[in-house]
């Protein structure tokens, strides 16, 4: 089973950072996950919120600001907001991302990015997951490039995330872990998907996830898994 890195390694150093990546690849994570907005200057940054107010000493829409402002905040007043392809270099092919759509529009400049990566940095379709809870964004992406891998995200129904696999000919599912049975894992995985769940912290459900013989959990502390 696979330990991915939920924004990084964030329950030891703030969401979403360099510092958070590197914390995660230093605890040997399979993964990591990631959230990206586009800002007002059209480059795509790492953060999960739709808003800086909680994660930073600022205020405002990330989609308003532009990069140069980003980056003037501090996160958790240390450390900066990174842009996608710094982690992408940061990373460096030492696990695969999986790259959650949180902001809207974030589709196309997505697909570029990593055909960018693919074509000229040598990294590989297999190195990325591209996620979402938003079919829309979803969609673009199956549009844009077929071959790149889809994760359907879901917090309500592993029901719905299996019919939206099955349209978009995604390669896994994303639900919430108290959605999960012995059941529709065995379905998900009969139906030829990989399951990922979110966000797995306590020992006691670590264990019974790990009996349902899912692909990967997706952790704040990736060391206990």
């Amino acid at each position: 089973m696979l330990k991915i890195g939920h924004r990084g390694a964030k329950g030891f150093v703030a969401e979403n950072t360099l510092e958070s990546f590197q914390k995660a690849l230093d605890l040997g994570v399979d993964a990591v996950e990631l959230d990206v907005h586009v800002c007002a200057s059209g480059e795509l940054v790492v953060f999960h919120d739709f808003t800086v107010d909680r994660m930073t000493n600022g205020s405002g829409e990330v989609h308003k600001l532009t990069l140069s402002q980003l980056k003037k905040l501090k996160v958790s007043n240390k450390f900066e907001i990174p842009t996608l392809d710094e982690v992408f270099d940061l990373i460096d092919r030492k696990c695969w991302i999986n790259v959650e759509l949180k902001g809207h529009e974030t589709a196309q400049p997505t697909v570029e990015l990593l055909e960018k990566y693919i074509s000229e940095k040598g990294w590989q379709n297999d190195d990325f997951i591209v996620s979402s809870f938003q079919k829309e964004e979803l969609e673009r992406v199956h549009a844009l490039n077929p071959n790149i891998n889809l994760g359907i995200l879901t917090q309500a129904s592993v029901e719905q995330a299996l019919e939206w696999a099955d349209q978009l000919s995604a390669k896994a599912i994303h639900p919430h872990f108290s959605l999960l049975t012995e059941e529709n894992c065995i379905e998900a995985q009969e139906k030829g998907y990989q399951i990922f769940t979110w966000t797995v912290n306590h020992e006691e459900d670590v264990h019974r996830l790990q009996h349902y013989k899912i692909n990967g959990i997706i952790s704040d502390f990736p060391d206990r898994l």
